[in-house]
């Protein structure tokens, strides 16, 4: 099958790849788009994994304020050059993660910005609701593993399925940026403000 300019754009746009290497990992798959983008998808991954220890001290701060002035979010999202934060790529990403801010609610950035007192009085209410309900001590760990990582995927950006992709979690979603741009990206902090809250 022969392998089009319109399908090598579109592969690039979303893997960020090179033209030769989409061209290739096209042809190599007779054509078959959906194999290709995985494929490039998990070189991006690796990349933007070894990307992960560089300084990030560029970026943007986002601003978002919800028609009708009742939510608003502020965050700031880092990248290694100011170059890359003026990108499309980046602020678009910036745009969409105050978008999941101001829908989803997270608390944290990621699991690791959770004070560990906060962890263990969540556990520990887990753990005393399925005793009370009867459960038996050995299920009683798997059944707070199980609403610990409903906990996580609820309260932390990374870990949420993102808005406009629910297949794709945020921390995927910068991690691909971080592979179209070639530049770690980092999500230092952010504010979410509700009338009456």
């Amino acid at each position: 099958m022969a392998v089009t300019a319109d399908q090598i754009k579109k592969l690039r746009d979303l893997t960020g790849a090179g033209i030769l290497d989409t061209k290739r990992t096209l042809e190599e798959f007779n054509g078959d788009f959906e194999k290709a983008l995985a494929v490039l998808k998990e070189k991006g991954m690796k990349a933007a994994a070894k990307k992960a220890e560089r300084v990030a001290k560029q970026g943007l701060v986002e601003t978002y304020l919800h028609p009708g002035g009742k939510v608003g979010v502020m965050l700031e999202v880092n990248c290694e050059t100011d170059f890359v934060a003026a990108t499309n790529d980046f602020k678009e990403l910036t745009h969409n993660l105050a978008l999941q801010i101001a829908a989803f609610k997270p608390k944290y950035v990621g699991a690791s910005d959770i004070p560990a007192d906060v962890l263990e009085a969540q556990k520990q209410t887990f753990a005393d609701a399925a005793l009370a309900e009867g459960k038996p001590a050995n299920i009683v760990e798997r059944i707070v593993t199980g609403k610990m990582d409903a906990f996580l995927k609820e309260a932390c950006l990374l870990n949420q399925p993102f808005i406009r992709d629910d297949k794709q979690t945020i921390h995927d979603l910068v991690q691909t940026t971080i592979a179209k741009v070639g530049e770690n990206i980092v999500v230092r902090r952010f504010v979410r403000f509700e009338l009456g809250e």
